[in-house]
């Protein structure tokens, strides 16, 4: 594993560098160009921005790993009011939630976990959006993938997420590339052994390719979400190739990270998803994402130096 991805993940879950950079005045506000806000009013006023803007939006509620009932129950009841708000001004349309099986209850119980988005899926359903499942560490990989199957049995827009740096993936994209199957593809972001996530980053960019390719050649609305220009690229080309239409494909990247490159998408008549993040709890959520792509802490870096 790359060293500074080692060093960015183990920093993830320090408590004492999580309480630092959480009460230091200027990393919170640097946070902000990376997380919406705290609340759902917060939430929406990126939201409403950002359609504006001419790109939609998935909203992540942050929280995740939950041990405790009662708050797997206040992550869903914040889902519920989210997508309320969302419906009372008319951006439904334009912004789906995105929902983490850990933050629902998954490690205590599955059925659990499976009600409590089946619960988030009908309210969805209710304002005219849909739900899409984060995927998380490879441990919750087949639960994750089974209440998927569940889910789409009654609502059939319930979408996946797929991590390239498994080297399963490319077989569950197979699966999962059937028509009406909406399926995000990233490149992933925990801390995996060799033995199931390709440990180089430059295998992780050939699965993401072979990826594209499977899911591009399948059925379904493939939502692929990378900031790499190399694979925008070659996304682009592969997407030309096999005759997909305006609207049949979509980009995917987080608030924050390249907001011209997705502007520039859009006007070229692509359709640009930005994941917003909102919630109290984002240390978590942040250290992954520079993680993932560890180019994406020059831009964080680079956020703190115009605010020093």
């Amino acid at each position: 594993m790359n060293p500074l991805r080692s060093l960015i993940l183990a920093a993830a879950g320090n408590d004492t560098i999580a309480s630092l950079v959480a009460t230091a005045p200027l990393s919170r506000d640097v946070v902000r160009r990376f997380v919406a806000g705290e609340r759902d009013s917060d939430a929406v006023a990126v939201t409403e921005r950002l359609v504006g803007a001419g790109l939609d939006v998935t909203l992540d509620h942050l929280g995740e790993d939950t041990t405790d009932v009662a708050q797997a129950d206040t992550t869903v009841r914040a889902y519920l009011s989210l997508l309320d708000a969302l419906d009372a001004t008319g951006l439904t349309a334009h912004a789906e939630v995105s929902v983490k099986l850990s933050a629902v209850g998954q490690k205590l119980d599955e059925r659990l976990a499976g009600d409590n988005a089946a619960t988030i899926a009908a309210a969805a359903e209710r304002v005219g959006t849909t739900v899409t499942l984060d995927m998380e560490d490879h441990t919750t990989t087949d639960s994750t993938l089974g209440i998927l199957a569940d889910l789409r049995a009654e609502y059939p827009k319930t979408g996946a997420v797929l991590q390239a740096y498994l080297r399963r993936t490319e077989g569950d994209c197979r699966d999962l590339a059937g028509a009406g199957s909406r399926v995000r593809l990233c490149k992933g972001a925990y801390a995996e052994p060799e033995t199931v996530a390709f440990p180089d980053p430059h295998q992780v960019d050939l699965s993401y390719v072979r990826c594209v390719n499977v899911l591009l050649a399948g059925q379904g609305y493939p939502m692929f979400a990378t900031h790499d220009p190399r694979l925008i690229r070659v996304i682009d080309e592969r997407a030309r190739w096999y005759d997909r239409k305006p609207g049949s494909v979509e980009f995917q990247m987080l608030y924050g990270i390249r907001p011209d490159e997705q502007r520039r998408l859009a006007a070229e008549g692509n359709k640009v998803r930005v994941y917003v993040p909102y919630g109290v709890q984002w240390y978590g959520y942040l250290m992954r994402r520079l993680a993932e792509r560890p180019a994406n802490l020059g831009f964080f870096l680079r956020a703190l130096a115009t605010k020093s």
